[in-house]
């Protein structure tokens, strides 16, 4: 060993969960190294939760204008989109942002390396890490925090081709857009790429294994979305398997089996968006001894792993996959490693979920189902858009709020939005359920008028047969 750095924590990946959570450790006096092989800010940052919205922004200004005539306002002309501009906004973004990690970094004194990290051994006073770009690199911590994050899964016997068959990655950086889409899987990456290329003009076909879309959201909402979607003229197929995908110079065909019946799908471009698996390979993990399961870390509430001194957060431990949960399991992960007062686990059922295609889609708690298989006895709160004044003046009257409590303590179970804005305003049941908010709190909560928030206050009250405007 030519070349040794010693720290009190090094993190192994510079996403939204490694850089929080080396942050933190820096707050709280700590002498710590991040090394990341991409870039600072990870896939949320630079390929995923960022650049997407601004390319999801573009499509739904494009909507907008092509609906201004319903406004009085008229626009001679065709609309031309550049893809290009739109492709290169996305990414003028993304890496605005990571300048932004970078500077974090330097302000908190935080050590980068680039390169790919392995866990070589145990010393007496630590773990070391070799960082491979530079052969001569090793670092040394008593504690090693893993956020190394995940990629996408890729269907068996198809290998994306980075040109008419991608995964998320490509597909944000198109150099054409194509006059007809595939889109294999129907979560949140799915879903908001079926709804940017179908606002772009693309014909657009979603297929999902499972018996509906958006599985992990309650029934009834992912059943107002099939039917928005439907009506926008994308096609959906449920319950669909994916028996084979070639493909020539022209097009990709896909032969899938729908109710026992084969029928083939042909289509310029095929995007696999069948989930994630996280990135375990090649860290050392096996030789120390850390436990996997399903492609997974396995920790406590804690981000402990089985080994003292290996921790994981973020996607490499495992679903729900959200930076948000990620970013917040790192502060908890190096408040506990530190021995700070107060920590608690996330609590199950508190983390809130997005989906920003059109309209949004957001989510936190018990879906109605799970509820009542879970025993409660509920009552469920609904109420439509369509009868919500700013809504209906913005020309955005379509979707539901719907909210469940406990109908013996009045407990929050669960709440899920479908319509313009509700990924703001999910916030505002997480926190309820944070502060274990019951319904009559929430009676009580002077909501501003005019606002589409008010139709959550008037789903609480219709929990309770007290709806006012609908």
């Amino acid at each position: 060993m030519t070349d040794s750095k010693k720290f009190d924590l090094i993190v192994i990946g510079g996403g939204p969960g490694g850089y929080v959570g080396a942050i933190r450790a820096s707050q709280l006096g700590k002498k710590v190294a991040v090394i990341e092989k991409e870039n600072l800010g990870g896939v949320c940052l630079n390929w995923g939760c960022i650049p997407t919205k601004a390319l999801l922004r573009a499509a739904e200004l494009k909507q907008n204008i092509s609906h201004l005539g319903e406004f009085g306002i008229d626009i001679k002309g065709e609309i031309e989109i550049n893809l290009e501009r739109v492709v290169a906004r996305s990414r003028k973004v993304a890496q605005r942002l990571s300048g932004g990690v970078s500077h974090l970094m330097k302000k908190n004194k935080i050590s980068v390396f680039n390169g790919v990290a392995k866990i070589e051994k145990k010393t007496p006073k630590g773990w070391q890490i070799a960082v491979s770009e530079k052969s001569d690199l090793f670092l040394e911590a008593p504690n090693i925090l893993l956020a190394t994050g995940a990629r996408a899964k890729q269907i068996s016997g198809v290998k994306a081709d980075e040109d008419k068959i991608v995964t998320y990655r490509d597909a944000m950086v198109p150099k054409t857009m194509p006059k007809s889409l595939l889109v294999i899987g129907s979560g949140a990456i799915g879903i908001e790429f079926a709804s940017f290329y179908n606002d772009m003009g693309v014909d657009v076909t979603i297929i999902e294994a499972l018996d509906r879309i958006l599985n992990v959201e309650d029934k009834e909402i992912s059943e107002i979305a099939h039917k928005s979607f439907e009506k926008r003229g994308i096609k959906i197929h449920t319950s669909a398997k994916i028996e084979s995908i070639s493909k020539s110079e022209k097009e990709v065909t896909s032969t899938i089996t729908i109710a026992g019946k084969k029928q083939k799908i042909s289509s310029e471009r095929v995007i696999i968006a069948i989930g994630i698996i996280g990135n375990i390979e090649n860290l050392g993990l096996e030789e120390i001894g850390v436990k996997t399961e399903k492609g997974h870390i396995v920790t406590d509430g804690f981000g402990a792993t089985n080994v003292m001194g290996i921790f994981a957060i973020g996607d490499v431990t495992g679903p729900p996959w959200l930076a948000h949960k990620a970013s917040h399991e790192a502060i908890i992960c190096v408040e506990a490693m530190n021995k700070q007062i107060g920590v608690h686990p996330i609590a199950e059922n508190t983390v809130p979920g997005c989906t920003y295609c059109r309209p949004q889609i957001a989510s936190i708690g018990l879906t109605e189902e799970k509820a009542k298989a879970e025993g409660y006895q509920i009552k469920v709160g609904r109420f439509p858009l369509l009868a919500n004044g700013k809504a209906i003046a913005m020309g955005e009257d379509e979707g539901l709020i719907k909210t469940i409590f406990c109908s013996k303590t009045g407990a929050l179970l669960g709440a899920h939005l479908i319509g313009a804005e509700v990924t703001e305003m999910i916030q505002g049941y997480a926190i309820a359920k944070s502060l274990e908010t019951t319904e009559a709190e929430l009676m009580h909560t002077i909501f501003p008028h005019p606002t589409i928030s008010e139709s959550m206050h008037e789903s609480v009250l219709d929990a309770f047969d007290r709806a006012i405007h609908f």
